[in-house]
């Protein structure tokens, strides 16, 4: 199983929602609070761990600057309830175990896409 840390960006709520459902996730605002973007994918390449965000900018650093990386799931739930957005990750967390190492994954409420990083 993989392991995680989510951007500060990420609402805590999931954090916790994903620690209950039995996930390792290593919450930033935590660990580091306050390191720039650039900072936490290096923080995330040093667990060999997946970065869970909803921030975009996150795309950039990874296809224009290629910056290095472990993974990244992209969150982008928009305005529906904490408990969609927790239901709809970890079903997708759990259809696609393991397979999100070196991909960038955009999770919204109707959809997945999943794109190789090379």
């Amino acid at each position: 199983m993989d392991k995680f840390v989510a951007d500060e960006s990420v609402d805590f709520r999931i954090i916790k929602f994903l620690r209950e459902s039995g996930f390792e996730v290593i919450a930033v605002i935590k660990e580091h609070p306050g390191i720039d973007d650039d900072g936490v994918l290096k923080f995330a390449v040093s667990l060999n761990a997946i970065l869970i965000t909803e921030d975009k900018d996150f795309g950039e650093l990874t296809f224009r600057l290629r910056k290095r990386n472990h993974g990244i799931i992209l969150l982008r739930f928009g305005g529906i309830p904490i408990e969609e957005r927790n239901h709809k990750l970890l079903e997708t967390l759990q259809k696609f175990d393991s397979k999100f190492t070196n991909m960038f994954t955009v999770i919204t409420s109707d959809k997945i896409r999943i794109k190789s990083q090379s």
